[in-house]
């Protein structure tokens, strides 16, 4: 009995162990868990995008010009071939957007107005230097600064500096609120006056509760990114790159779903890879308004981590 009762607190230690050894694991796909049964994603479902007229009422040189802006999240200037001095030994080929400006305007001196994404979005949407209405520091979802604060303690990573001051982590607002003043003119609300029809796919990051949402600054209709996986990390057509030496990134992965909303609706799993999904959905706001102005912000996730390759791609 007392042999038994050794072996059952060996193994029980051993477990005990194991866990501690992958607390933080262990947490994160706890908090994922609970936050999959509180906000729970349905199916796939198909965007009903606003029709416009099946024929334009103007000759086409009398219309004001459709606007596409294009947003790619974390691609920097050196990941564009057509900025590579010798195309030849450029890291990565990019001929499309190259084409786009070769047939167009590049600009080489312009700067953005922040090392960060939210507050250089909320400049992109308004012209004006966010430091100007209170939005210059970066919006974190929730737990994530102390989260990333304790796996820096449990790797001995540490830098010389915490990732956040410890009074911004206990004074953190909630991360829905965290967004653009609504009293802020975007260009959306500037163009939908003038008679535009305005969308945006993708990335907004710029508050969720409903006075910061998208689609109550401006826009006509708006597919949000609500999860920032493109594919589910177990799916059969996806690569994952999971680079467990960057705090960030293990969160990401921990705390990642596949999930997107329609004009704040209900979540539901997008229709495939997402980058690929949101430009098909893209293709489909184009076809549906091509007969009347149009405003397309199209904010896409690429090539933002958690780094995930659809694997067709990935195979080629």
């Amino acid at each position: 009995m007392k042999r038994k009762i050794i072996w059952i607190l060996g193994i029980l230690i051993i477990f005990v162990g194991i866990a501690w050894m992958n607390r933080i694991d262990i947490l994160l796909k706890v908090l994922q868990v609970k936050s999959y049964m509180h906000e729970p994603i349905g199916p796939n479902k198909e965007v009903v995008w606003a029709k416009g007229p099946l024929a334009s009422s103007q000759d086409a040189s009398q219309r004001n010009p459709n606007i596409i802006v294009i947003l790619a999240d974390d691609l920097g200037f050196n990941d564009i071939s057509f900025y590579a001095s010798d195309k030849s030994k450029a890291t990565l080929n990019t001929p499309h957007i190259d084409a786009l400006a070769q047939q167009g305007a590049s600009f080489t001196k312009a700067y953005a107005s922040s090392p960060t994404c939210a507050p250089s979005r909320a400049a992109i949407m308004t012209g004006r230097y966010p430091t100007r209405f209170g939005y210059e520091f970066m919006a974190l979802p929730d737990g994530m600064g102390k989260m990333i604060d304790r796996i820096y303690k449990q790797d001995k990573k540490r830098l010389r500096y915490p990732f956040l001051h410890q009074d911004a982590m206990d004074n953190i607002m909630a991360f829905d609120d965290m967004g653009m003043p609504p009293q802020e003119i975007t260009i959306a609300e500037v163009l939908k006056a003038s008679g535009y029809h305005t969308v945006h796919i993708g990335k907004w990051h710029l508050g969720l509760s409903s006075p910061l949402r998208a689609e109550a600054q401006g826009f006509d209709e708006s597919l949000d990114m609500d999860g920032w996986l493109y594919l589910p990390a177990d799916h059969p057509e996806v690569v994952n790159a999971k680079l467990n030496y960057d705090p960030i990134d293990r969160f990401l992965w921990g705390m990642g779903r596949f999930s997107t909303r329609y004009n704040g609706g209900e979540r539901f799993e997008p229709g495939g890879y997402l980058t690929d999904y949101w430009t098909d959905e893209a293709v489909k706001v184009i076809e549906a308004n091509k007969n009347r102005p149009f405003f397309l912000y199209l904010a896409h996730w690429g090539v933002h981590t958690p780094l995930q390759a659809a694997k067709a791609d990935y195979d080629a």
